[in-house]
């Protein structure tokens, strides 16, 4: 997933002092249900990145406010929660100090959203965002090495935080970011969306509630995808948010069945 340049740099700069491995003491319990959990909840971080993002473009374009407003506020007490629970279940140093980049990230972007909203305003919180993506992800990827189950909770929960992205950028769009960069990564996020959801809907391992609820996903978003794909013509920022919102909810469900159903095969 490309970045935009100041995120990406200064992240970029930040994991080359890393060198994360799965195998290096990451968790203070060993367990695979632990893990499955860790990734779970790691995972809506991704997701949450971008939905604070997402709010913030929506109430700056003076669209859904009322809405828009109450979620930005619930979902940033949620990251905040969530990373310190991180930071308290990972014991790896490294991992640790990843998690404080993107609390730092994340206090700078709580900072932006205050001040009136500018075209160079737009642009920080599109890349605070996107460094609070990277290294929530980064986390990820580390917490899912080494097991097909991970795989499976990582990537359903990837489809999470792509329904809000591809919502974000549709208002990045409209709120005057209007360059290539964004509409590549509208048409790269939808494009990820629908490999992983045909991935997903293959896996052998769905159980018969996992699979209806896919199934459920999948009608909508074969009605839908053509409104986020149409980013120039916009015009449907309502639609959008409710749609993205409506996905997400649907996976966060659903990577709470695969978590049990792999737990409980254990």
């Amino acid at each position: 997933m490309s970045l935009n340049s100041l995120g990406g740099s200064l992240l970029s700069i930040f994991i080359l002092s890393t060198s994360l491995s799965a195998d290096s003491g990451i968790f203070k319990k060993s367990k695979s249900e632990v893990r499955l959990k860790l990734i779970d909840i790691a995972g809506k971080q991704r997701m949450l990145s971008q939905r604070v993002a997402k709010n913030y473009f929506y109430i700056a374009n003076g669209l859904n406010t009322i809405k828009a407003k109450k979620q930005l506020k619930r979902s940033l007490v949620d990251f905040e929660k969530t990373q310190k629970r991180l930071n308290s279940a990972i014991d790896n140093r490294e991992i640790r100090n990843l998690i404080h980049f993107v609390d730092m990230s994340l206090d700078e972007f709580k900072v932006i959203i205050q001040e009136k909203y500018s075209l160079d305003n737009g642009v920080i919180v599109l890349d605070l965002s996107e460094s609070m993506l990277e290294g929530s992800d980064y986390i990820v990827q580390a917490l899912s090495k080494g097991y097909k189950a991970n795989h499976i909770v990582n990537i359903s929960g990837k489809l999470r935080m792509l329904s809000q992205r591809i919502a974000k950028y549709y208002m990045v769009y409209q709120n005057g970011i209007k360059d290539d960069n964004t509409i590549m990564q509208m048409q790269e996020s939808v494009k990820e969306f629908d490999k992983i959801l045909k991935e997903l809907i293959a896996y052998r391992g769905n159980t018969a509630k996992i699979s209806s609820e896919l199934k459920s996903v999948a009608q909508m978003w074969e009605v839908v995808n053509k409104f986020y794909l149409n980013i120039k013509r916009g015009g449907l920022p309502i639609i959008v948010y409710l749609t993205t919102d409506k996905i997400t909810d649907k996976m966060d469900n659903i990577v709470y069945l695969y978590v049990n159903s792999i737990s409980e095969a254990k």
